[in-house]
Parts: C-alpha cells; sequence; structure tokens
C-alpha cells in the first residue's frame, strides 16, 4: 500500500494543529510519528483513520481518497487508539468479535478472523475476562487485535506503548515487526523514542503543526549535523595513545577512550571522516574498527525541533 499524505491542514478556530504536512510510506514500511506534546501528531493520525476531517488537504491509499471514499479506506485501515474504553460488562473476546462485525464479516469468515488476532496477540487465555479487569498490556493487546481483526493494509497506532511494562513493550515491539515482515504498512506514534529507533524504518517529525523532518535516521542526522561521530580502534596502538595521535589529524574535534576503543568527533559529514581515516592509514595505523556511531533518535529529535510552546 502506498500511502500520501498531502497539505494536510485542520484548523481549530485559531489554533494550527496540522499545518500543510505532506509526506509519503508504502509497503512493510515502520514509520515513526514523532513531536512534542500539542505538535498534531493525534489530530493527524485521527484524519488518517477518518474519524476527523481536514481543513484542507487530502490523504491517498494507492491515489484514492479517503475524503472521497471514506469507507474505501476505513476497510484497509486499522487505528489503535491510546486508550482502550473500559467496558465493565464486555469481555476481550466479545469486544473483538463486535468490531469483526462492524467491519463486515459474518459466520465462519468472523470466527477464523477473530480466532487469528486473538491467536496472533496473545489473548486466548484472557478471552472471557472482562476489559476493565484486563492489565494495561492487555488491554492493549485487546486494541490491537481489534485494529486487526479486518485485516487492514495500513496500521496506525498511537501511543501504544505508553504505560506498558518493560516485558510488554519489548513483546509489541517484536508484534509490529513481525506485522511489518508480513507486508502490514505501520505508522505509530509514541513519546518513548528509544523504542520507535528499534522498530522504525523511518521517522517524521512534526512540531506546532509543521513537518521538521522526514527521512531515515542517519539521513536526518547527517542533514542537521555538523559533526560526525565515529569509533576507532587499532591493532597497534593502546586506546591512549590513539587518543594522542587522533586529536592531532586535522579535523578531528575531540577523542576520548572508550574501553579498546577511541571515541571521535570529526567536523564535517562523511567526506570528512572519509578523510581522517585516509589520513590515518597514511601515517601507517592498522585499523581494527572505523565506524560511524549509531544514531540516536532522541540526539535526532533534540536538534531538529526547537521545543517552542507558542
Amino acid at each position: 500500500m502506498r500511502v500520501e499524505i498531502k497539505n494536510l491542514v485542520r484548523h481549530f478556530n485559531r489554533v494550527k494543529a496540522v499545518d500543510d504536512v505532506s509526506f509519503a510510506f508504502g509497503d512493510g514500511d515502520v514509520v515513526g510519528f514523532v513531536g512534542p506534546n500539542g505538535a498534531g501528531k493525534t489530530t493527524a493520525m485521527r484524519i488518517l483513520a477518518t474519524l476527523d476531517q481536514p481543513t484542507s488537504g487530502d490523504v491517498l491509499l494507492d491515489g484514492v481518497s479517503i475524503l472521497d471514499y471514506p469507507e474505501k479506506g476505513r476497510r484497509r485501515i486499522g487505528y489503535m487508539p491510546d486508550a482502550l474504553p473500559e467496558h465493565a460488562d464486555m469481555t476481550a473476546h466479545e469486544y473483538v468479535d463486535f468490531f469483526g462485525r462492524a467491519f463486515g464479516l459474518k459466520g465462519k469468515n468472523l470466527r477464523e478472523a477473530v480466532e487469528e488476532v486473538e491467536v496472533f496477540t496473545g489473548l486466548t487465555g484472557i478471552r472471557d475476562k472482562t476489559l476493565q479487569a484486563l492489565s494495561k498490556g492487555m488491554k492493549q493487546r485487546v486494541s490491537l487485535a481489534r485494529a486487526l481483526v479486518h485485516r487492514p493494509d495500513l496500521l496506525i497506532m498511537d501511543e501504544p506503548a505508553n504505560g506498558l511494562d518493560p516485558r510488554a513493550r519489548i513483546e509489541l515491539r517484536e508484534l509490529v515487526k513481525v506485522l511489518a515482515e508480513g507486508g502490514k504498512t505501520v505508522l505509530v506514534s509514541s513519546h518513548i523514542l528509544t523504542e520507535l529507533s528499534e522498530m522504525c524504518s523511518r521517522v517524521v517529525i512534526i512540531e506546532r503543526g509543521r513537518l521538521v523532518g522526514n527521512g531515515t535516521l542517519d539521513a536526518l542526522s547527517c542533514r542537521d549535523r555538523a559533526v560526525q561521530r565515529v569509533l576507532i580502534r587499532s591493532l597497534d596502538l593502546v586506546p591512549e595513545a590513539l587518543q594522542r595521535v587522533l586529536l592531532e589529524v586535522p579535523g578531528v574535534l575531540q577523542a576520548s577512550v572508550r574501553g579498546d576503543a577511541c571515541a571521535a568527533e570529526i567536523a564535517g559529514g562523511r567526506a570528512e571522516a572519509s578523510a581522517v581515516l585516509t589520513e590515518l592509514v597514511r601515517r601507517g595505523l592498522r585499523l581494527l574498527e572505523f565506524r560511524q556511531e549509531q544514531v540516536d533518535l532522541e540526539e535526532v529529535f533534540m536538534t531538529v525541533t526547537k521545543g517552542d510552546l507558542a
């Protein structure tokens, strides 16, 4: 599925909740949707889920507008809200079954679909418990099952890891990976940036309703950072000696010992990092490792956003 968000705008009186946002993604993508509180993430996701109407702009699923054909869109979209209603008199199975019926599933197709998502989300052991009696983690599993029961192509997840314990977060992350490997397209928002960095293939960042970043972590990092961080290990030199050599190399801003290696900050981008590597080899150093350090989503977020409240 190809999802295109085109010049999306949503105003609430004078408040610009979503302000001319455009981006696209496709099959197997797990896209992290990131932004400060009040950035417009939930509003944009509700529009994508056909639960709200934009002031202007459009959302296309394989070229078809969900504004012009919302019923077609709903059959292809699964929406997992940030909280599950606590119906005291409804069991987990009844809740998932209800939404299967709401999407037009009947008879054998309904039974098979409900059983399939209950097994996938691990609900078989608690299917007869009321929603009110479930833990936060189990409620999130029920919410995910509800979103998947009609076998959608696009899954939209609003803060799915909020309030979960570490084990539940790991299990949720693994479920998302399995869905992506199966061809599902996933858009997921979260304030837990370390979780997103481990499950997402790319990130969309918005602030005050406007798009401020869109791409892979590597691409966003290279765009906004004037410094490359590399980890270097030498066959010949102990880390302290390697540190002294690095500080003599043009372009190296800082170097520090890290275990049996050195971490160096190099002014510029990949070309400048390559020049440092070339210089070290020219000086006769035999290197075991010279690699860019893994990009941190929290660092990218702090670099791209400004933190303005108004």
